[in-house]
């Protein structure tokens, strides 16, 4: 109510002030009739009446927005004075006209005054007005008057100091809210211009960023992303998303790397990414040729603060001229690779008929030095081809690995013999596996023969093999010379070859390893490196096991 007041114009919030006292002090007339004989008879009423009705009047017609801001304030001051000539007039027969100088006291102490001012007025207010009815009190009777005089004076001062005690509390509020609001209004103006930071540098990367929350509502998607998205939407437009996708990527034209089959809904990368687990480098082919773009996406969870799935980040790098340039780059190594061998195949075959023939051993000599280099140029041919291929294709059967294992050891036996290198095996037979055997022994000859290879100085080879927990581990251990932990990290990436090898010019194209991985791979297995320098290597391979084959 207060505040209400506080926001009329200055004319009506003076009157609005005023009109109480008015209205309270003509109810009491009214309720008194004598009251308002001795009003209308004495000089002591007529002052009264004459001055609660200018008040009133100045109340609602002075311009008072005109005046100084503390003006109204006469007002209650005159109020104290109209309340004690009405007193002094029918003091006894409206005993409860003191009680209405409460009012101008209130209005006083709610005023911009001090609280020395204040507290003193509305102990002196009621004193002043309670004057002229001591003065006109018969012979005898002015003592018992001031007891009653001084009561209302201090429960008046009491009522200023209340409001004065208020006022104080209310202002350190306010003040506090004030500053309470600063800062928010300074962070508020920080979180705004960091917002705007982040959205130019979303906006300025050139990857696409999505954030999406648990319930699969997106909570940001940058240009980048947008752009994408529209280069992969459909002609006509599906009438709603997915669910849980509002901008349906569900209807999106994403295919695999083929670039015509279809991704699955549960392929794609913010379905993928809503189902909790983190993942990266997952190609994804948006629209159709010859437009497609191929994109790698990555995907980490956001989590809540008790650890809870929150949501997901999905980032998409767009690597098309990559993946074209691969493409190209194994295409001509396929090319050049096919038109060496069929050569090589018409060399080695000649080579083989004019060695059967009486020759001199010289000329036999030097053309087994031509057949060599030849089968290993063609070896070489061979590696490039596969390594090339986009995919190793495996025809996976029962098989007895320790058997796979035996040939490959007998096969190297003569390499191993030339390089001073002993040759063991540990598997127990048999041991059965569900594998491809020609892709296994080609990745068995690999690893033997690179064992044997890079122990230069002699040394021992161990193949061990082992079953366990419904998994296949095979491992070649050798005592050769090793290699660094970054290099075991390159390990199995094409044409790789570490210093070292190069060093001692230990002959080889770095194509091995990497073809062994993508066998093993192909099985739906996994090939880890174990090495130090100076200390040899050990290569794991893990398998899917199998039970034996049945009884024939």
């Amino acid at each position: 109510m207060a505040r209400r007041v506080a926001d009329l114009p200055p004319r009506f919030r003076v009157l609005a002030r005023q009109a109480p006292l008015t209205l309270l002090f003509a109810a009491g007339l009214a309720a008194a009739p004598p009251a308002w004989t001795l009003h209308v008879d004495t000089a002591w009423g007529q002052a009264a009446l004459a001055l609660h009705a200018a008040l009133l009047l100045s109340s609602a017609f002075i311009p008072w927005q005109r005046l100084a801001r503390s003006a109204p304030l006469v007002i209650p001051f005159l109020d104290l004075a109209a309340i004690g000539l009405s007193r002094a007039a029918a003091a006894e027969e409206l005993p409860g006209l003191g009680v209405l100088t409460v009012l101008p006291i209130v209005w006083i102490a709610a005023s911009r005054l001090s609280p020395a001012v204040v507290v003193a007025t509305g102990f002196l207010g009621p004193v002043l007005a309670g004057l002229p009815w001591i003065l006109s009190a018969p012979a005898g009777e002015a003592g018992k008057r001031i007891p009653t005089i001084l009561l209302l004076a201090l429960m008046t001062a009491a009522v200023s100091l209340a409001i004065q005690v208020g006022r104080a509390q209310l202002r350190r509020q306010q003040a506090k809210i004030a500053a309470k609001e600063a800062q928010l209004q300074a962070l508020l103006a920080q979180s705004r211009e960091r917002e705007r930071l982040l959205n130019t540098i979303l906006d300025t990367v050139d990857v696409g960023i999505v954030a999406v929350g648990a319930d699969g509502r997106r909570l940001l998607t940058n240009s980048w992303q947008s752009r994408l998205e529209a280069s992969a939407a459909p002609a006509v437009p599906a009438a709603d998303g997915a669910a849980g996708d509002q901008v349906g990527e569900a209807n999106l034209l994403l295919t695999g790397l083929d670039r015509s089959t279809p991704l699955p809904v549960d392929r794609r990368p913010l379905r993928r990414a809503l189902e909790g687990g983190p993942f990266a480098d997952h190609l994804v082919c948006f629209g159709t040729p010859p437009g497609s773009r191929v994109v790698s996406t990555a995907a980490q969870p956001l989590r809540n603060d008790d650890g809870g799935f929150h949501g997901a980040v999905v980032v998409y790098n767009e690597v098309t001229g990559l993946v074209n340039a691969l493409a190209a780059k194994e295409d001509v190594v396929a090319t050049v690779s096919h038109e060496f061998r069929t050569p090589l195949t018409s060399i080695i075959g000649n080579l083989d008929l004019v060695l059967g023939e009486e020759l001199p051993q010289a000329v036999l000599r030097r053309l087994e030095v031509a057949q060599r280099n030849a089968e290993r140029l063609l070896a070489l041919v061979s590696d490039l081809l596969m390594s090339a291929s986009a995919a190793v294709h495996v025809q996976p059967r029962r098989t007895d690995l320790a058997g796979l294992v035996e040939a490959s050891l007998g096969s190297a036996q003569a390499h191993a013999h030339c390089a001073g290198v002993s040759l063991a095996m540990d598997v127990p037979a048999p041991l059965w596996a569900n594998v491809d055997p020609l892709r296994i022994s080609q990745a068995l000859d690999n690893l033997v023969s690179n064992a044997i290879k890079y122990s230069p100085d002699g040394g021992a080879v161990t193949v061990s093999a082992r079953a366990c927990d419904g998994r296949l581990l095979l491992r070649v251990q050798d005592s050769g010379i090793g290699m660094t932990a970054a290099d075991a990290e390159k390990v199995f990436t094409r044409f790789f070859r570490s210093p070292a090898v190069r060093d001692g010019a230990i002959p080889g194209a770095g194509l091995g390893l990497s073809i062994t991985k993508a066998i093993v791979e192909g099985h739906g297995g996994s090939i880890s490196c174990s090495t130090r320098p100076g200390r040899g290597s050990t290569f794991t391979v893990e398998l899917p096991a199998d039970g034996t084959p049945p009884a024939f």
